[in-house]
């Protein structure tokens, strides 16, 4: 599902250390568990999840590290979180946090990342779910709370 891409990440320079000493590349980080990024960064558990998730959803193609704290900013921290969410109402949630409309295309992302979460093989782009997108709403519109 996943292709080892470099996530950014931003890492103090104690946690890169960490890595180099225990010969973890960042790119592998979404492998490890939250207890062993602990251990291996000498970081808190909440810090540890923050980076397993940023890395977790950056090994996903055509996903960036805005995207990746927009999912940490909406509660989630993992793949399996997001598996039977409905990414229109994801992006409704997100524009009512922001308090302002945000670009259409960042639904078509919150549909790639659902789709990858639910199958072993993510080989698709997160714009190959503009067309899925463009039909939802014209057939459903947007929230009436939408900000202006």
């Amino acid at each position: 599902m996943k292709k080892n891409k470099t996530p950014l990440l931003e890492l103090t320079t104690q946690e890169r250390k960490e890595l180099r000493k225990n010969k973890i590349l960042i790119s592998e980080i979404y492998k490890l568990t939250n207890n062993e990024i602990c251990l291996i960064m000498n970081v808190s558990e909440n810090r540890a999840k923050e980076i397993k998730a940023l890395s977790e959803f950056q090994s996903l193609p055509s996903i960036g590290p805005k995207f990746a704290k927009d999912l940490l900013m909406l509660g989630y921290y993992s793949l399996n979180e997001i598996r039977d969410k409905d990414g229109a109402r994801l992006f409704d949630d997100l524009e009512h946090l922001y308090g302002e409309r945000i670009d259409p295309c960042v639904e078509d992302q919150f549909r790639f990342v659902i789709y990858c979460a639910n199958n072993s093989y993510c080989g698709n782009q997160w714009w190959d779910f503009t067309e899925e997108r463009k039909h939802y709403r014209n057939t459903y519109g947007y929230s009436k709370e939408r900000p202006k």
